[in-house]
């Protein structure tokens, strides 16, 4: 049979019943465009996950105080400074001591009442925090300047805003560089505002106030305790092992012979990223598999109309095989009809997944991420299913008995 003959016959056979072609179609439809949506949104959420734990730095170690087994199979761990086993010497040992490390920024952490001279106030989280932390968080300036070496170990009374602190202190938008504010009845001035990272899964980057790390633990804790030292590796395949080499240096200055009872943990940002990419790709398949049931409905009524229209074009199969037809013709022109349904449906069915995305997007604020992976995969199963629930139906067409056929009423 001719091609330009199959696709005459297709078309004439799909528009002689448009309303049963139009449902089946439809089927096909919410089918793809439910698993393209779906993935999309698992996608989506993937990359918001990769990106908000990056925007926290890159090759990252946070060496926190406090063991994180207390007996056997119990975790015990706390919020951040909860505990006191770290402080400014394990820091400059670390930089001391480990190769393969560009920064290391220990960091103190607690909150306080902040008042501006114009009488907001507010209860903001205080980081005490030295220069490299800049660089190792990838903390953007928006405006001003952020803490320096020499500001630190002077003991200035000099502050950053996070851009949520700004906007709650001072306004959405405003400029506060040159500004006082009051924490815990000592007086600092403002001498920048950082970029704004957005929530993240450890709570908002944003809303948060950095002041130099001697000053806050001078005036603010009262102790040389730290909350966490945050490393920076040099390179990403070289991070357990620094990793290592950082637990058996704190070991020993902390007199602890067996690393099971070590005062402190050493998280790994590839493995938090490891993780959490591991949880939402599960996310993703369900939410596919979920959608893919609608495409198994669809296939079905792919299935029932060829099967239908099977019956209802018996004799025209027997006049066909009458005339010459053979068995492989009449098998290709149903299977081709079940395929046509598909990619016609595949192709809207994208079109409408790819338009849900981007509503879901726009109008519900979550983040969507269509690829042509997913774009693939859907079209693909489409012309799957074409074939194989219009494979029953075509086979069973191209063995009917041409005589019984013709005899069919």
């Amino acid at each position: 049979m001719l091609f330009s003959d199959l696709t005459q016959e297709i078309y004439f056979s799909l528009s002689s019943n448009k309303s049963r072609s139009f449902l089946t179609i439809l089927g096909i439809v919410i089918g793809i465009g439910s698993v393209i949506a779906m993935v999309s949104i698992g996608q989506g959420a993937a990359k918001n996950i990769e990106t908000n734990i990056q925007s926290l730095g890159t090759n990252l170690l946070v060496v926190t105080p406090g063991s994180q087994k207390s007996g056997v199979g119990t975790m015990v761990r706390g919020g951040m400074g909860s505990a006191t086993t770290l402080k400014n010497d394990d820091a400059e040992a670390i930089t001391a001591q480990i190769v393969s490390i560009d920064a290391v920024a220990p960091t103190v952490s607690s909150r306080k009442q902040v008042k501006t001279t114009k009488g907001t106030n507010s209860n903001i989280s205080i980081y005490g925090v030295n220069a490299a932390y800049q660089t190792v968080k990838n903390v953007e300036i928006e405006s001003g300047n952020f803490i320096t070496e020499e500001q630190s170990k002077k003991n200035a009374k000099v502050a950053v805003l996070g851009s949520g602190a700004r906007d709650d202190l001072f306004g959405e938008g405003s400029d506060p560089v040159g500004e006082k504010i009051r924490i815990e009845n000592l007086e600092f001035n403002i001498i920048g505002v950082a970029k704004s990272k957005g929530g993240t899964g450890f709570g908002s980057a944003d809303d948060l106030i950095y002041i130099p790390i001697i000053t806050a633990q001078r005036y603010l804790t009262g102790s040389s305790s730290l909350s966490n030292i945050n490393i920076q590796v040099s390179q990403e395949n070289l991070m357990d092992s620094v990793q290592e080499q950082i637990k058996t240096l704190l070991l020993v200055r902390h007199g602890i012979t067996d690393a099971d009872s070590a005062d402190f943990t050493i998280v790994n940002q590839a493995d938090i990223l490891s993780a959490m990419s591991s949880v939402s790709d599960t996310l993703t398949l369900l939410l596919a598999a979920i959608a893919g049931i609608s495409l198994l409905v669809g296939g079905i009524g792919i299935m029932n109309m060829m099967l239908t229209t099977v019956t209802e074009r018996t004799r025209e199969i027997g006049l066909r095989k009458s005339l010459g037809a053979k068995n492989g013709d009449i098998n290709i022109q149903f299977l081709a009809e079940s395929v046509a349904l598909t990619f016609i449906g595949g192709i809207i069915g994208i079109l409408l997944g790819w338009l849900v995305s981007w509503l879901i997007t726009k109008i519900g604020g979550t983040a969507t991420n269509v690829t042509s992976s997913s774009v693939a995969l859907a079209f693909g199963v489409s012309a799957a299913i074409g074939i194989v629930f219009g494979y029953y139906p075509a086979r069973r067409a191209s063995k009917l008995n041409p005589i019984e056929a013709l005899r069919y009423e």
